[in-house]
């Protein structure tokens, strides 16, 4: 409910609250400043409200920025979520939605973009009208004051030959303007799901254009086409004053009003808004090379089936948590490109895992390299807030979707050491695993860790420790026809584990109920790792089979963002 996501992320509800608060204070202070401020009555005069409209825009587009590198700063986020390790774990973990907040900020800078651009073509037709016009209006008498000192004009277009088009790719403003769009387009186009998945190169290097991007940002206004009056004319002669008198001049004029008004630019202020987060985002890249300079000791390479590739290393003082994941730079393939991959290995063993699948040419060039050679790793991490909610619950739910698995296995890991180990603050009593994907061949080692688990279990008499279902959503007639062969086995034909794989998709309402059966007076912690649709199937079956009763089972939902 509405309730409930406000009361664990009212942190990132009062985030969200006054970003879109300033947002909105911004835009509207500015487009009143600009719409009936004096200074710029004679602006207004040539280019009407979308002058307000460009100004508010722009900034919106400054604060925007100003923002848009704070959530990529991975190393400055850590640092955040260390000085509150005191705070509630819900406040650090909403840390996590950096991403989230990024692409925000990034698609409201690309509206305040189009808003912007769209105001300044009405802004240079309407310069460019009133340059061409002769019935001795008020723009066009404003337009000719170039002619009459350089301090004087207003309109920045002085000739009848000039075009939009012209203006937009021979003037700074025009051309960096030009520049900083096509890069945001690019930046943004190529950040979608479907590229960063199948072509994670292609959005790595383009998303580099952001160095594009803010250096034309803050040689944008530099020119200062846009002008106002100036405050010494204004004392002269105020536009109420002295306005209709421009039309009307005589050759041998008298009165107070007969002097032309003054006008001077705009300052360019975004290098103001952007300056600090910029040095600051400077000073993560550094910091970021220098960790990458730590060596990295691979002890263990292992193929394993489905082509996935694990690497088992060690690093000095690398010290990390479950559900934490790292970045990987191998410079062999490229010096630029850093890949996410979520931690497989527990905090108790004396070593850090990852495991690659083959999902991109980074990876499949990773995976051949490895074959044929052991080359240099760098590693930079560990990010993301710890998952040790999973130890707080007596029962907990575990359920991992196709690659929403892998950090199972540093949890999975983690809690049979503790288990092991008689932790005092591993509450977990019984674990549940549910484990669905369409095929699982790119998962073998993942059966691999389920199957050792297992028998560790049965060796120390605690097999009903861990009760695991896979579900298997993808199946052909061949592999039908097997497990109709090999029904009476003891251990199942897919995966070789003693739990048998079902087919289908699971039946959560049963599910549920199966485990409330089992432990009726028990709080159980349910944990996700896969999509959304699925996060609704298992809150709605969470809010169904809870007890209303204190005493009896209640089931509490959390979805984890790795």
């Amino acid at each position: 409910t509405m309730g409930n996501w406000l009361v664990n992320h009212w942190f990132s509800a009062a985030v969200l609250a006054a970003w879109l608060g300033i947002n909105i204070f911004l835009f509207t202070y500015y487009f009143l400043f600009f719409d009936w401020d004096e200074r710029y009555f004679y602006t207004r005069a040539i280019l009407g409200s979308a002058l307000a409209w460009a100004r508010a825009s722009a900034k919106c587009l400054n604060f925007n920025s100003m923002l848009i590198l704070l959530p990529v700063c991975r190393n400055l986020l850590s640092f955040l979520r260390g000085t509150c390790s005191c705070c509630r774990r819900t406040l650090r973990k909403q840390l996590d939605h950096n991403l989230t907040f990024h692409k925000l900020v990034a698609y409201t800078l690309a509206l305040f973009t189009a808003v912007h651009t769209i105001a300044h073509l009405f802004n240079l037709e309407r310069y460019n009208h009133s340059q061409q016009a002769t019935d001795g209006s008020l723009p066009a008498v404003l337009s000719k004051m170039h002619l009459h000192g350089s301090n004087k004009w207003l309109n920045p277009i002085h000739s009848n030959q000039t075009t939009v088009e012209y203006v937009a790719f021979t003037t700074i403003p025009g051309l960096t303007g030009v520049i900083i769009t096509l890069a945001l387009i690019l930046m943004v186009t190529s950040s979608t799901e479907f590229i960063r998945r199948n072509y994670f190169e292609v959005f790595w290097y383009t998303h580099h254009l952001f160095l594009v991007y803010f250096a034309g940002l803050v040689i944008h206004g530099i020119a200062g086409l846009v002008r106002g009056q100036t405050e010494e004319s204004m004392e002269e002669v105020h536009p109420h004053r002295c306005a209709q008198y421009l039309t009307q001049k005589d050759e041998d004029c008298s009165h107070d009003c007969c002097k032309d008004p003054e006008f001077g630019s705009i300052p360019a202020e975004s290098w103001k808004w952007v300056l600090a987060p910029f040095l600051l985002y400077v000073f993560e890249r550094i910091l970021r090379v220098w960790r990458a300079w730590q060596k990295v000791v691979i002890t263990k390479v292992v193929m394993h089936p489905g082509h996935v590739l694990e690497l088992q290393m060690q690093k000095k003082g690398f010290c990390m948590e479950v559900g934490q994941y790292i970045f990987v730079n191998c410079p062999n393939i490229s010096l630029l490109e850093w890949h996410p991959f979520t931690l497989t290995s527990a905090p108790e063993e004396d070593f850090f895992s990852i495991h690659i699948r083959d999902a991109g040419d980074w990876t499949k060039r990773l995976i051949n390299t490895f074959q044929q050679q052991m080359p240099r790793i760098e590693v930079d991490g560990p990010f993301g807030t710890a998952s040790e909610d999973v130890f707080q619950y007596e029962v907990a739910m575990l359920v991992g979707a196709g690659i929403g698995v892998t950090p199972f296995a540093s949890i999975l890991k983690s809690i049979w050491y503790k288990f092991q180990q008689a932790d005092q603050t591993l509450k977990t009593k019984k674990i549940y695993f549910y484990w669905i994907c369409r095929e699982t061949g790119a998962f073998a080692w993942f059966n691999d860790l389920l199957a050792s688990l297992e028998q560790k279990m049965a060796e120390s008499g605690k097999a009903d420790f861990l009760t695991y279902r896979l579900f298997l959503t993808g199946w052909n007639s061949s592999i039908a026809n097997n497990v109709a062969l090999h029904f009476d086995t003891t251990t199942d034909t897919v995966t070789g584990l003693r739990h048998k794989t079902i087919f289908g998709r699971p039946m959560w309402n049963s599910e549920f109920a199966a485990v409330a059966a089992a432990h009726p007076r028990s709080v159980v912690g349910v944990f996700l790792c896969g999509p959304g649709s699925l996060a609704k199937s298992l809150q709605k079956s969470c809010h169904q089979q809870s007890s209303l009763d204190p005493r009896k089972v209640k089931f509490y939902f959390n979805k984890e963002n790795f």
